[in-house]
């Protein structure tokens, strides 16, 4: 396949169809399940990051120390954006993370009439058209990279997807509605990775800044989402578990990468 139809395919995995399978899982899935994909994706994102996408950002950086300078700067602008709600939701009196593993209550008379839900989805569609430029850079820097950065991203986009359904039901849409704007929301990862597959096609000089970013993107995610909500369960059972689970995580990405290498 040329690079084009891998951009499509992995935006399309990546988004709509990972949207679909978090929305099943929601609605059938035991509570208990969530952290384990939560667990496996902390893994699968540092691993990604830290074997494959630095390694290669600072071999085609002319400037190393620039190109950690973007990681930096990078993961700061990520954590600016959270604090302006794009990514979070904050009412009035409580201002609570978006945190898969923690399921809001969906009691209907704790609907809030649609602003959590609002909330999510335009924080959801920037989020995904993001995760879009940033696969497709890969893609465009290298295949096999490019399949790397989209593993790590599926594995991640599955719990939060299923979060954010369970909040679109929280904010009173039907389960029909709740699956169909989410998955409308995550389509914007195909938009994001079209459009950035041309627009770098004319300045390829941002395929390395664009890959440090999405070095930042997932060890932001990893680090500031996601291991935080593990540490609810400290208990020894549940540490191992999870410890297991993100080596999983690890150990995925570094075989796909041995894989496609060719070895």
């Amino acid at each position: 396949m040329n690079t084009l139809s891998w951009i499509i395919l992995a935006t399309f995995a990546g988004g709509v169809l990972s949207a679909l399978v978090a929305s099943l899982f929601a609605i059938k899935a035991k509570a208990a399940q969530v952290p384990m994909l939560v667990s496996y994706a902390v893994g699968a994102l540092l691993g990604a990051a830290f074997i494959e996408v630095l390694p290669h950002a600072f071999r085609e950086s002319d400037n190393i120390e620039v190109t950690a300078m973007t990681v930096l700067f990078g993961i700061l602008g990520f954590f600016v954006l959270e604090k302006l709600v794009l990514w979070r939701h904050c009412h009035v009196e409580e201002c609570e993370a978006h945190d898969p593993l923690v399921p809001p209550r969906q009691t209907h008379s704790d609907h809030d009439h649609g602003r959590s839900g609002l909330m999510i989805l335009v924080g959801d569609t920037f989020h995904n058209f993001v995760d879009g430029v940033l696969i497709a850079a890969a893609f465009m820097a290298d295949t096999q990279l490019g399949i790397v950065t989209a593993i790590a991203i599926i594995a991640h986009e599955v719990p939060q997807e299923a979060g954010d359904f369970l909040i679109l039901l929280h904010s009173g849409y039907s389960k029909r509605s709740a699956l169909l704007l989410n998955m409308l929301a995550s389509a914007a990862m195909v938009i994001g990775g079209v459009l950035a597959y041309f627009t770098l096609q004319l300045a390829q000089a941002l395929v390395t800044p664009l890959l440090a970013l999405a070095a930042a993107s997932m060890l932001y995610v990893a680090v500031a989402d996601l291991i935080p909500g593990l540490h609810r369960r400290p208990e020894l059972a549940a540490t191992a578990q999870q410890v297991l689970l993100i080596g999983l995580g690890i150990a995925t990405i570094w075989l796909v990468g041995y894989w496609a290498h060719g070895h």
